[in-house]
């Protein structure tokens, strides 16, 4: 069986869908299931058991030998909250208990790490090893991921193989749920059928213009491929970033939008909210060098592509993956 954490979620949800059109039925999704926001995401999956986040590793014991793999995403992943305790415990406790698990079991692990860990990028967005101690995040779920991986590189039992996925800025289907933590695809696509335009943040940079600012923008349907090439490749264990390497601008994406829609651009500045203006990334690009040498070939999606398929084949179906 594949085991897979965060199941309600985002990312994890869209990973099920995947195994499912590959054939895949021996899967057992875990979550906290209570929010019926995101009973759709999970609805309708073939899968062996859904098991409730808090009651997994009691329900494993003894199944143990029947795991070929967990793929843990489930984490908390709001990046304004000040929640330490809550972090600490479901994104590093409950994610050493899984690792436990696994280097206990033989079980091959691959687990969500994040680009969140880089911080401003002072260091850039390198994932050698030798780097990782030295960053440092901008926010507490930032912190929580630099906090597990720095364990896992120093924990004296691991699993056979381990993978600590470094994901950059992903949109896409089965996102809905996450509100002011949606991608700015999302909420442009909210925007835009609610007023005809896109508000984005002024930037605070002088070295930015507004709308200029950039992430490494990565279609969910691309993500979910790379974590299928860990779930049964062969690559040194470690952490891989997940991006496309290449950093695009909050206004490209939203003309993206507009395009996708055929509604004529318009976009309005705002002021950035004072509880990010300390903690935003103005840059962001995966360096993917390490995730090629893996043997990984395959290609990414633009963000114009991503963008139009995201809104015509899901949001204006109201569909999920």
């Amino acid at each position: 069986m594949i085991v897979v954490t965060g199941a309600a979620g985002f990312i994890a949800s869209c990973f099920v869908a995947k195994l499912n059109t590959e054939g895949e039925r021996d899967v057992v999704i875990v979550d906290d299931f209570s929010r019926p926001d995101r009973a759709r995401n999970y609805q309708g999956k073939r899968v062996r058991a859904a098991v409730e986040r808090a009651d997994f590793f009691d329900w494993i014991r003894g199944r143990e030998r029947d795991v070929r793999a967990v793929v843990h995403l489930g984490a908390r992943t709001d990046t304004v909250s000040a929640a330490v305790d809550v972090f600490d415990r479901l994104n590093v406790a409950y994610s050493q208990a899984v690792w436990r698990l696994c280097a206990a079991h033989g079980i091959r692990l691959i687990y969500a790490s994040s680009a969140a860990t880089y911080g401003v990028g002072e260091l850039g967005y390198s994932d050698d090893h030798a780097l990782v101690p030295h960053l440092k995040p901008l926010n507490a779920y930032g912190r929580s991921k630099q906090v597990f991986d720095e364990w896992a590189l120093d924990a004296r039992a691991a699993p056979p193989a381990w993978f600590g996925l470094k994901f950059f800025n992903v949109y896409g289907p089965n996102e809905a749920h996450k509100g002011r933590m949606a991608s700015v695809a999302w909420h442009a696509f909210g925007q835009i059928r609610a007023s005809g335009a896109v508000k984005l943040f002024r930037s605070e940079h002088p070295a930015y213009s507004d709308g200029e600012q950039q992430r490494d923008f990565v279609y969910v349907h691309d993500v979910v491929e790379v974590v299928r090439h860990f779930l049964s490749g062969g690559p040194p264990s470690g952490l891989y970033n997940v991006g496309t390497g290449a950093a695009g601008t909050f206004r490209a994406l939203a003309a993206a939008m507009f395009k996708a829609l055929s509604v004529p651009e318009r976009i309005l500045y705002i002021d950035m909210p004072t509880d990010l203006r300390d903690r935003y990334q103005y840059h962001t690009e995966a360096d993917v060098r390490k995730l090629r040498t893996s043997g990984y070939r395959g290609s990414f999606t633009s963000v114009e592509d991503g963008v139009t398929d995201y809104a015509r084949r899901y949001l204006l179906r109201d569909e999920v993956m």
